[in-house]
């Protein structure tokens, strides 16, 4: 659906998209996650055109971006991060005029602009000014013309910036439901939208694609081995030698704490119930094991500091 092969751009001899190449298939939902400053509005502005790359190739739904931009327009509907609405334009009217620039007309027109005020749930509000609406009506309406025409593609920049916590899940929910029928990518540096949203992940640090898999497997390439907290009720340091002489295991105290330890495995070693087996049958008494693993916030700071994270 999404091909981008090699794309850069620089600003002032800035390089802020350097050699970026990523693929988004039909119907899949993928948060393009990154600092302030990666380059995830360059990115999504040269998918939809309102940029030239300055080296590279991009084609949406076939259509090269450079060569048949009026064909990949068609297919792509965009929300800045600032929504493209005119204050001094009631919702009809904008939506209306939006419309039309994208060629509708007619009845086609007006069925396009009831569908999309309803689906945005923004008909309530059809006649107010757009400027008296609040921010959370306002991204509404911004998302209402960017699916004007029923576009293949989404591309949405930061669609929950300073909303408030019941605006931020209306909105999610709303990308949700508009994703069972398009492909979608959702540019943002809050970790709960993605994680809340999304399929797969495109992190982006300094103009380069640093990790691209779903949440949960960049979470665990970070992490390296299977570690575990484990609480005994009783003896902890002859727990602790029993598990070092059994098992193929580095073994750490946990902060301190006197009844606690953390257990490490190797990479693609999980004896997590050979472990647990071992506390049981040696009478010190398992009150608690369970994994541990680096935070998102953990892994996107390791992503977006360190330059050699692939």
């Amino acid at each position: 659906m999404i091909e981008v092969s090699g794309v850069s751009k620089s600003y002032a001899g800035i390089r802020a998209v350097d050699d970026v190449s990523f693929s988004v298939s039909q119907g899949e939902i993928v948060g393009f996650l990154g600092p302030n400053g990666a380059g995830k509005t360059t990115t999504m502005k040269m998918i939809t055109g309102a940029i030239p790359a300055d080296r590279g190739a991009i084609k949406v739904s076939g259509f090269d971006v450079f060569e048949q931009p009026m064909e990949v327009k068609r297919r792509t509907g965009y929300l800045p991060e600032n929504p493209p609405v005119y204050n001094d334009m009631t919702v009809v009217s904008y939506l209306s005029f939006v419309a039309a620039i994208k060629g509708m007309s007619g009845a086609r027109l007006r069925d396009g602009v009831d569908s999309s005020m309803s689906r945005c749930n923004v008909a309530g509000v059809a006649e107010r000014l757009i400027g008296n609406l609040s921010k959370g009506f306002k991204q509404r309406v911004g998302i209402a013309q960017a699916i004007l025409g029923n576009p293949e593609v989404l591309i949405l920049d930061e669609p929950t910036i300073g909303l408030d916590p019941n605006q931020i899940q209306e909105v999610r929910s709303l990308i949700k439901e508009l994703a069972r029928e398009r492909t979608v990518i959702l540019s943002t540096h809050i970790l709960p939208e993605v994680e809340m949203t999304c399929q797969r992940v495109m992190v982006i640090h300094r103009g380069r694609i640093v990790a691209t898999d779903t949440m949960e497997n960049i979470v665990k390439s970070r992490t390296g081995g299977e570690s575990v907290l484990v609480r005994v009720r009783r003896d902890a340091e002859a727990a602790i030698k029993k598990a070092r002489e059994a098992l193929p295991v580095t073994i750490e105290r946990h902060d301190g704490a006197a009844d606690s330890f953390v257990a490490a495995f190797g990479k693609g070693e999980d004896r997590r119930e050979d472990l647990a087996r071992l506390m049981v049958e040696g009478g010190f008494g398992l009150i608690e094991m369970r994994s541990l693993s680096l935070s998102l916030e953990e892994v996107f700071r390791q992503l977006t500091t360190d330059e050699k994270a692939q």
